[in-house]
């Protein structure tokens, strides 16, 4: 694997000629996702007015939760949400952490008592994700590609699971579709991995509508 050298993130990252894309596809991908975030952030926003008067209801704190996510090549991004915790989260998870029921080097636990009334509703419908549209629209994001990961969690990765770093990370991917916390952290990787070698427009439009058909009412949503 021919080396591309250290990035922002200090990652050691290699590619191959098999995971190249032609200048056609990155462009129509961005087109795609230019106008379909922002046709998402138009038609939606009636659900994020409504949510953003539900937080303020439901909890003290602010509206939109914003946290360094690792993109492609390793470069640093913010990442948007709805809040959907307590505001000191972070402070309370050394108090569970041995409740984990994620594999690897991620946190997840389904009655996690951090997240809040408004918040379970908005985590159980996806709803919480809506504001990563303006990542989309920002070039931090795609609509389809792995989901980003915090630092801390790749600081853990091998070199397989680095390989997700090839592509600019995404709202919903293969993972978003099949099973999300059900599934493994190993198992999630080689997902992310199957979407490098396998990614074109029309895997991307799949994925799209795929998403739309779980996206609301999934009862693995996290």
């Amino acid at each position: 694997m021919a080396e591309i050298g250290k990035n922002n993130f200090g990652l050691q990252l290699g590619y191959t000629d098999n995971y190249r894309k032609s200048k056609a596809y990155y462009f129509l991908k961005r087109t795609i996702d230019i106008c379909g975030s922002f046709l998402g952030i138009v038609l939606l926003s009636p659900i994020m007015i409504g949510t953003i008067i539900a937080i303020k209801l439901d909890s003290h704190g602010p509206v939109f939760f914003s946290q360094p996510r690792v993109g492609k090549d390793g470069e640093i991004f913010n990442m948007y949400k709805f809040r959907s915790m307590v505001t000191d989260a972070e402070k309370l998870l050394n108090n569970i952490k041995d409740k984990n029921e994620m594999s690897g080097p991620m946190f997840k636990m389904a009655n996690d008592p951090r997240v809040t009334k408004i918040g379970r509703f908005i985590r159980k419908t996806s709803i919480d994700e809506l504001p990563q549209l303006f990542n989309v629209l920002k070039g931090e994001m795609s609509l389809v590609g792995p989901r980003p990961n915090l630092p801390k969690e790749v600081e853990q990765f091998n070199d397989f699971h680095r390989l997700k770093l090839l592509a600019k990370p995404g709202i919903t991917c293969y993972w978003q579709v099949m099973g999300r916390s059900s599934i493994g952290f190993e198992e999630w990787m080689k997902l992310d991995v199957r979407y490098i070698e396998e990614r074109s427009i029309w895997v991307d439009l799949k994925l799209i509508f795929r998403t739309v058909g779980v996206l609301f009412g999934d009862k693995n949503a996290v």
